[in-house]
């Protein structure tokens, strides 16, 4: 579990720093994604560049998480996985 919430520190400490556009609540909702995924079968750098690609589809005054924001945006997630490697 410390293993976890080390990658997910460092994952989020990452996505602050490669993105100048990010605010608070954009490390917010990228944190809480990559927490969401957190048993994904896939690497965390998969996880965090789709976390991140999604974030940056959604609008700024989104209030659904992207966990949420996903399920009602599949072109949004199709291509976040795509780019992302995930699928």
């Amino acid at each position: 579990m410390k293993f976890v919430a080390f990658a997910l520190i460092l994952a989020g400490s990452m996505f602050v720093s490669t993105i100048a556009r990010a605010d608070a609540d954009d490390a917010k909702w990228v944190t809480q994604c990559l927490k969401d995924n957190a048993d994904a079968k896939v690497g965390l750098e998969v996880v965090t560049s789709y976390c991140t690609c999604m974030n940056n589809k959604m609008d700024s005054n989104e209030t659904q998480s992207i966990d949420k924001w996903e399920k009602t945006h599949a072109k949004e997630r199709t291509e976040c996985e795509k780019s992302s490697g995930w699928k």
